[in-house]
């Protein structure tokens, strides 16, 4: 037996998935990572553990293995998706061949765990354990980003709350404290704000009092702040920009850009048309064509003379066939994609067709998985993950 597996009991009826989890003793870590050929020096038991890089330029002189990928694929109505294929393919050449596997998969996402879909440990005798843990509370980079996210957020709209109850007095008195004299100086960055706000005086004590509201607030309105939180989508707006066109340029207008590496290439051009767009992704995935109601053809219509046809589009559609028909599995073809509505989320960027009977709201379906799920008082177990 492959010394980094154990030996399971196959039962029938086959037990639900947190039963199975729970059956089963897993090897300590330090125990898998010492079959692996790792060292104490290169992990760390961070959480469950934290496999450090500087490994990868230890181990550079041994021979390669081979890096498998299992990718997106439409889930079978029981849920056999990616994570039970990966699962079942690591058990397959790690129990069976022998082969010194390592499996890796993404931090399940809490939405579909508690909604409809489920976790994403993989199921039955194929599956990631703890799977409470893995599915619940991993501690991963998914919660360091949330914490320090939140942290910025608090941060700035504390901020924000306390300097505006502040008087513009207050606040100047804060940016420009007298010194042991008694006079008040501006740094030289307060120099190039006061030049960017028109101001041309030298010394804080000159300003009256407009202008030291202008300074201490830096002349914004705090309800036009946003945060900008879409760079992988917004950044497209930086591909093609216009410089000189300040007053100091001299008519020297060009165009220029940023090269900005991006992970995929929208299938259509963005100056295309809303309708032209959504035909371009429908028959790209084998429809022969595209029906709109009068509805999507409103907004269409709607989105497109407030300008907003140049945003590209995401559909929301069934997850179970490239169809607006859940039953048509595989890759059907010469099918007619009903549009029933065409929505925007502007801040967002982008617009997003309703494919037949597809809805947006709740989050949540009639029932959630949250039903079923609950806490063992008395040994402190999860109950009713799936």
């Amino acid at each position: 037996m492959n010394a980094m597996s154990t030996t399971l009991q196959v039962v029938s009826p086959v037990p639900t998935d947190i039963d199975i989890a729970h059956s089963v003793k897993p090897l300590h870590i330090a125990h898998i990572a010492k079959k692996l050929n790792l060292g104490h020096n290169h992990f760390d038991l961070y959480g469950k553990t934290k496999v450090l890089l500087p490994v990868i330029d230890e181990l550079k002189g041994q021979k390669n293995g081979y890096y498998v990928v299992v990718g997106g694929i439409t889930p079978t109505p029981l849920g056999e998706g990616k994570s039970t294929t990966t699962v079942g393919l690591c058990q397959a050449l790690g129990a069976f061949l022998d082969k010194k596997v390592v499996t890796t998969l993404r931090q399940p996402s809490q939405g579909p765990t508690f909604g409809i879909k489920g976790g994403a440990a993989g199921g039955g005798y194929s599956q990631v354990i703890p799977m409470d843990e893995f599915n619940l509370h991993m501690t991963g980079d998914i919660h360091a980003i949330t914490a320090a996210n939140n942290l910025l957020a608090a941060a700035i709209d504390t901020r924000m709350f306390h300097e505006s109850t502040q008087s513009d007095i207050a606040l100047f008195n804060r940016l420009c404290p007298p010194n042991k004299k008694g006079y008040r100086t501006f740094n030289d960055l307060m120099y190039r704000r006061l030049k960017k706000l028109g101001i041309t005086k030298v010394k804080p004590d000159d300003l009256n009092l407009e202008e030291v509201k202008r300074f201490a607030r830096l002349d914004v309105d705090p309800e036009t702040i946003t945060w900008r939180r879409v760079m992988d989508v917004n950044d497209r707006f930086l591909r093609k920009i216009t410089v000189g066109q300040g007053p100091d340029e001299k008519g020297m207008v060009r165009e220029t850009g940023f090269d900005i590496s991006v992970a995929f290439k929208f299938l259509y051009p963005l100056e295309a048309s809303i309708e032209d767009k959504i035909e371009a992704i429908a028959t790209s995935y084998g429809a022969s064509g595209v029906k709109y109601s009068q509805q999507a053809e409103k907004q269409i219509k709607m989105y497109s003379k407030q300008g907003f046809s140049g945003l590209p589009i995401c559909m929301a559609k069934t997850q179970y066939s490239f169809s607006d028909n859940p039953a048509a599995k595989g890759a059907p073809t010469g099918f007619v994609l009903p549009i029933r509505d065409v929505r925007a989320s502007i801040g967002a960027g982008f617009i997003y067709p309703l494919v037949g009977t597809m809805s947006t709201m709740p989050g949540l379906p009639t029932r959630p998985c949250f039903y079923d799920i609950d806490l063992d008082a008395a040994t402190g177990m999860v109950k009713g993950l799936s």
